[in-house]
């Protein structure tokens, strides 16, 4: 919910419930459209999936924003290092002095920003350990204490920063972190932002040229970044869209952004479907199926494999079900539509005969069928 806007509307009254699924996006609208003019959000996190984004930028430009609209906006803390074109910005606000504890580690004086209280206070390198002789072990709970003390909260985190996303970080990027944040805070957020420019201007930030090898590389990891503070940023909007629902008690209904139907023969190349199939489910919190449509009697050679491809699904937690249809993609459709599938993955030889290049195949039918859901073919 965006924190510059100011609302004059009346408060909402709530539709009937008619048993349908209510529109996030329009809820959402809503909740922002029920705020009362002037109010802010207390905690705003800018969120940024690598170094050199313009984190600190756009948290110091948002401040800028803020103080021109008449708030009272303070510095309590900013990275040592920091790009020069930057200095001009900071030195627009007040900066409340740190405690220097020894000659390499400051940390916020809480005690003085509490007396000062501001109105906003500016935070970068929320993931700072501090010294042990301040009152709080880490600086995030310094910024705890302050948003307790209503004071709002502006800060910048990189998600290789966050304590439970850290290890998949690292695993990408090959950069190891000491000093983290938990992920509940960033959750905790009234607002958040992510800092989202193309991997291809970090590159060029990186003074890479495009084409080269290491280039190659490196966009194939900021996209995989990306893709982490991208559904971390969705967590934090679920999770207000969950609490708007249950504060003014409309009953949330239970979906889910993405169900997968894996399709199973005994012949299938099943195992990088259902990988497939597990990475979505696990990113988007979704569901799994995995689907046999039984026509008739098979071999005791197919039903062993058979039985082995089953076994796959059920030890990657999908939902077996074994159908009896001499419709196969009649069945699978039906089956589709009522578990509300987004995804259908389905094995098909790229070999083809006369009949086939004439009449199509099943999987021609199931496309053609599949209206609203994806299909997606793996070939074997």
């Amino acid at each position: 919910m965006a924190a510059d806007s100011e609302y004059t509307s009346e408060r909402m009254s709530l539709p009937v419930d008619t048993g349908q699924r209510p529109d996030p996006d329009e809820l959402l609208r809503r909740l922002e459209a029920e705020q009362e003019q002037g109010q802010h959000v207390k905690l705003k996190v800018f969120l940024g999936y690598a170094s050199g984004v313009g984190k600190s930028f756009r948290m110091l430009e948002e401040a800028r924003r803020r103080k021109e609209r008449g708030e009272d906006v303070v510095i309590g803390a900013l990275q040592r290092k920091r790009d020069p074109a930057l200095q001009q910005l900071e030195d627009r606000f007040e900066l409340v002095p740190p405690l220097v504890c020894d000659a390499d580690r400051e940390a916020i004086d809480v005690q003085a920003l509490l007396r000062r209280h501001p109105q906003v206070c500016l935070i970068d390198g929320m993931a700072h350990d501090n010294p042990k002789q301040c009152r709080n072990p880490k600086r995030y709970q310094d910024a705890l204490e302050l948003l307790s003390a209503g004071i709002t909260v502006i800060t910048a985190v990189n998600i290789q920063f966050i304590e439970e996303l850290a290890p998949q970080v690292e695993r990408i990027s090959g950069k190891k972190v000491t000093e983290t944040v938990p992920k509940e805070f960033v959750l905790a957020a009234d607002e958040i932002e992510i800092v989202d420019i193309s991997p291809e201007q970090v590159i060029e930030r990186m003074g890479l040229r495009p084409d080269d090898a290491e280039a190659l590389v490196v966009r194939r990891r900021l996209s995989e970044l990306r893709e982490i503070a991208l559904l971390l940023a969705a967590e934090v909007v679920d999770r207000q869209l969950g609490a708007y629902l249950k504060d003014h008690g409309i009953q949330q209904p239970v979906f889910t952004q993405e169900r997968v139907l894996v399709c199973v023969t005994p012949r299938a190349h099943l195992a990088p479907m259902i990988a497939a199939g597990q990475r979505i489910r696990d990113r988007f919190h979704g569901e799994l199926y995995a689907v046999y449509v039984q026509q008739g009697s098979i071999s005791d050679g197919d039903r062993t494999s058979l039985d082995a491809r089953l076994d796959l699904a059920r030890s990657a937690g999908a939902k077996v079900e074994v159908l009896a249809s001499d419709e196969p993609v009649d069945a699978i459709l039906r089956f589709a539509r009522e578990h509300h599938i987004t995804q259908i993955f389905i094995g098909h030889s790229l070999r083809q005969n006369w009949r086939t290049q004439l009449m199509g195949t099943p999987v021609d039918a199931l496309i053609r069928n599949a209206e609203g859901m994806d299909v997606c073919i793996f070939p074997h």
